[in-house]
């Protein structure tokens, strides 16, 4: 297939991306893609209308935004405009980068129209960073952000842990073997379906396991359905609808680290989709890929909805079902805009039991970081000091989860920074990457003991014993006719 150049009358290939499957199939792919994320959009809203006190109907109104700006941001990816969108089968959606975050702006009592000002802000500095991010991103290796995706699931599993309990630590019924029980039983149905379901049916696991817990709930007298009839089933975002906007350094500065860390893992997720499907993406095209990203992030809080980045598990998807089409990523778009004008869908998500959250929150948060060491598994320890800088972060972020008081008697400046966990890690890990890896001045030519420690050794004298053909089974050395090699009896003087 060809397509028609502007200048002249010859033709150029058309892009694979570029593909035009019909109405039909392009909403049924688009669907699909609305299905694997959409339990992944959901959880965030969640999550910070739980913590910030907010009644059902005003959750709801958040599940609602976050749909709405998912779509709206989807389609300026897919679709694209001068300066602004990839033009690649992306789905955007609400990042869960930035929770950690958002929790410690609350916990420092600064409320949610605070998390909205920092949001704004920070994603606006993303945006004019972006013409140089592309110089400054080998400041963020795989140690790096490795290292803030993994303490970013670390620091949500209290969070889970507290929803599996009920919730609400004043409830009579908080961490009840009833609140526990169905928060296990929500977990073991993710893992069964992802056991013996379909690869569909594994992909909507955690979905489907929600949906499920919840109709046992109901027989269990746990779930409350009563105010999903409260409010309009249809209503258009209003802007500022949770109030104005308010501005805190610390806040912003925190924000700050988690738009960097969303540009990279953007930046990621565009170069593996351009991979997957064949089409050639120069540093414009990322560029608009990354603007797309920012100026969603910056419009975001007007609705209600926090940062915006790509999902990685669409990326997946696109990998999975083969269909490159970004049209069909559009037509997903399309449904997440219309289910962000029916509030009545968000009431629904807001009255599942909390419990219930807390069994999928367990397998959902776990992911994330298991995301980040699978990040960590590309990094080479070898001869280097990769293997200090990811203890230190890792330690240095998971001080606030265990320990939340740890920075109480610090400025409020520099406690609402390091009392998220991510925070925590990003400072330190970009701190001793660029100590270790940028400024090596000083460094030993040998490695610490850490670092030596995490490549096999073998003596000299053993690997000289070795004949050829010589290889090792189940723990015992096989010559080369097949014979086991006798072992000496270790010398009772030594």
């Amino acid at each position: 297939m060809t397509r028609k150049t502007n200048s002249a009358n010859r033709t150029a290939p058309l892009r694979p991306e570029d593909e035009k499957l019909g109405i039909g199939a392009s909403f049924a792919y688009g669907f699909q893609h609305v299905l694997t994320m959409y339990g992944g959009i959901i959880a965030v809203p969640l999550i910070i209308g739980q913590a910030s006190g907010l009644a059902s109907a005003d959750i709801g109104l958040l599940i609602a935004a976050c749909l709405f700006m998912g779509g709206l941001a989807t389609l300026l990816q897919t679709l694209g405009v001068p300066f602004f969108g990839s033009q690649l089968p992306l789905v955007q959606g609400t990042s869960f980068a930035g929770v950690a975050t958002m929790l410690a702006i609350l916990n420092g009592g600064g409320g949610i129209q605070s998390i909205f000002g920092a949001v704004i802000v920070a994603s606006l500095i993303g945006l004019l960073i972006t013409p140089i991010f592309q110089r400054i991103i080998k400041f963020f290796p795989p140690v790096v952000t490795g290292t803030v995706i993994a303490v970013i699931g670390l620091t949500l599993m209290p969070t889970a842990a507290g929803w599996a309990m009920g919730g609400n630590p004043k409830a009579p019924d908080f961490g009840s073997p009833a609140n526990i029980g169905l928060a296990g039983l929500t977990l073991v149905i993710v893992l069964l379906l992802s056991k013996i379901g379909s690869g569909t049916i594994s992909r909507l696991s955690i979905l489907l396991a929600m949906i499920i817990g919840t109709i046992v709930a109901v027989f269990m007298g746990k779930a409350d359905f009563s105010k999903v009839g409260t409010g309009p089933i249809f209503a258009f975002p209003s802007p500022f609808h949770f109030g104005m906007p308010t501005f805190q350094a610390a806040g912003i500065i925190s924000m700050v680290i988690v738009i960097l860390v969303t540009l990279v893992e953007t930046s990621a997720d565009i170069l593996a989709v351009s991979e997957i499907i064949g089409t050639k993406v120069d540093s414009r095209r990322l560029g608009n890929g990354l603007r797309a990203d920012m100026i969603s992030s910056a419009v975001a809080p007007v609705f209600g909805s926090f940062p915006q980045t790509a999902f990685a598990q669409n990326v997946g998807l696109v990998a999975i079902t083969g269909i490159k089409s970004r049209f069909a990523v559009t037509a997903s778009g399309v449904i997440l805009l219309v289910l962000g004008l029916l509030p009545v869908m968000g009431r629904v998500v807001a009255a599942v039991p909390t419990a219930v959250l807390g069994g999928a929150g367990i397998v959902l948060f776990g992911t994330v970081a298991a995301s980040g060491i699978r990040t960590l598994s590309t990094v080479s320890y070898k001869n280097n000091m990769n293997l200090v800088i990811v203890a230190t972060s890792i330690g240095f972020g998971v001080i606030p989860i265990v320990q939340p008081t740890f920075y109480s008697q610090f400025p409020a400046w520099f406690s609402t920074i390091f009392d998220s966990g991510i925070s925590s890690a990003a400072v330190m890990a970009i701190v001793l990457n660029l100590l270790f890896n940028h400024l090596r001045r000083g460094n030993p030519d040998n490695p610490s003991v850490f670092a030596a420690g995490t490549e096999r050794r073998i003596a000299p004298e053993v690997l000289g014993s070795l004949q050829h053909g010589d290889r090792c089974e189940e723990g015992k050395l096989i010559d080369a006719n097949g014979l086991e090699v006798p072992l000496l009896e270790p010398d009772p003087q030594h």
